[in-house]
């Protein structure tokens, strides 16, 4: 009976042993087993970090040559005001805004009459003193009157003359005229407005060719002078408004004799065809002019990153071990940076990866030549 209440015992405590072992032991197992695998994980990753091949590559020395922009206006070659030289009324409009004229063609006339009754005048007593003139000369002929009232003659028909020519210009003033083809400008009077002599009536531009002004800094200047020197062309490309670029090619034509001492710029004048006329005086845009650089250090963009506005590259040192490095960039190309300062020919930068490591990390790469890279770049896209 003992013996019989001993096994029992024993069993309920095993099977005791076993939930306590199920419900304690088990999940401590299994915890272990999961810290176990993240551990592994980890470490695994590590080693793929420290350990991993990663594309690397040198700056590219090479020619190249970038497009540079400069804020521009735009002005038609003959922008000129039109503007009253008579006073009086005007009688009549005979273009309207916007209208395309020819040379010559009339525009505005000022209420004539007073002036026609000037040249009336003007011309009476013209008439009158050439009568005078004759008569007296015919009297000197005759040795009847002396010499200098015959001069005294003559001076009054000369008078007579010229006032008579004075009149009719002041009558021809009353017409304004285009003085070459172009555009109406907007009207600032109407008909029947009563003018003053100087009055503003409108604006005529010539828009058959443009010139457009951009401001280039100094050094920008240096450069381009040293090219034009060296024979290389001087055409430029104007990127309007919309963004798009005008079709015709354009070609600086002057330079301004003086810099601006405030900001250090240059003023450039280039001249642009507008056959089309879509051109129109006082638009804005972009000049777009290439400028050749020789010798100059070119590397991706993705192998740089910003850290306080400021950009940096992972160089590769002779361990293989990578340091952040500060450089100085200057323009910049599709997928390419030109770089001044802050690295040499020689150096090994990480191309991908960026992300992955950290300063003074120990990595293993593959060196990619820089002129494969860099007709591949787009492919090296991450």
């Amino acid at each position: 009976m003992l013996s019989s209440y001993s096994t029992a015992f024993q069993r309920a405590a095993s099977t005791r042993n076993a939930t306590l072992l199920y419900r304690h032991v088990l999940p401590l197992f299994a915890l272990g087993v999961l810290l176990a695998g993240c551990g592994g994980h980890l470490e695994e990753g590590h080693e793929g970090h420290e350990h991993g091949r990663y594309p690397a590559t040198n700056p590219l020395i090479a020619d190249t040559v970038i497009q540079r922009d400069y804020v521009c206006q735009i002005h038609s070659v003959q922008h000129i005001e039109l503007r009253a030289l008579e006073k009086g009324y005007l009688q009549d409009v005979l273009v309207d805004e916007g209208q395309q004229v020819k040379e010559g063609q009339l525009l505005f006339r000022i209420r004539p009459i007073l002036y026609q009754a000037e040249v009336q005048r003007a011309q009476a007593e013209a008439e009158f003193a050439e009568i005078e003139f004759r008569n007296t000369k015919s009297l000197a002929d005759s040795n009847v009157v002396s010499p200098n009232e015959l001069a005294m003659a003559k001076a009054r028909y000369d008078k007579a003359k010229a006032e008579l020519s004075v009149a009719q210009a002041h009558l021809g003033f009353t017409e304004i005229t285009a003085p070459f083809d172009g555009i109406v400008g907007r009207f600032h009077v109407r008909k029947g407005s009563l003018l003053d002599e100087g009055e503003l009536l409108t604006e005529l531009s010539d828009n058959s060719s443009m010139w457009v002004y951009f401001n280039v800094p100094e050094a920008e200047y240096l450069a381009y002078q040293k090219s034009a020197l060296a024979g290389n062309g001087t055409k430029v490309k104007l990127q309007m408004a919309n963004g798009e670029v005008f079709d015709q090619i354009g070609e600086i034509t002057a330079i301004e004799s003086d810099f601006n001492n405030t900001t250090g710029n240059i003023a450039f004048r280039a001249t642009f065809a507008n056959p089309q006329g879509l051109l129109r005086h006082g638009e804005t845009g972009s000049i777009l002019m290439d400028s050749r650089l020789k010798d100059v250090l070119l590397i991706p963009q993705k192998a740089t990153f910003e850290v306080l506005d400021h950009r940096y590259v992972y160089v590769i040192d002779k361990d293989n071990v990578i340091h952040s490095t500060r450089i100085t960039i200057g323009p910049e190309l599709q997928h390419l940076f030109v770089v001044n300062e802050g690295l040499k020919k020689d150096d090994r930068i990480l191309l991908e990866g960026l992300r992955k490591v950290k300063d003074s990390d120990s990595i293993a790469f593959e060196l990619l030549p820089a002129d494969s890279v860099v007709k591949h770049l787009d492919l090296y896209a991450e």
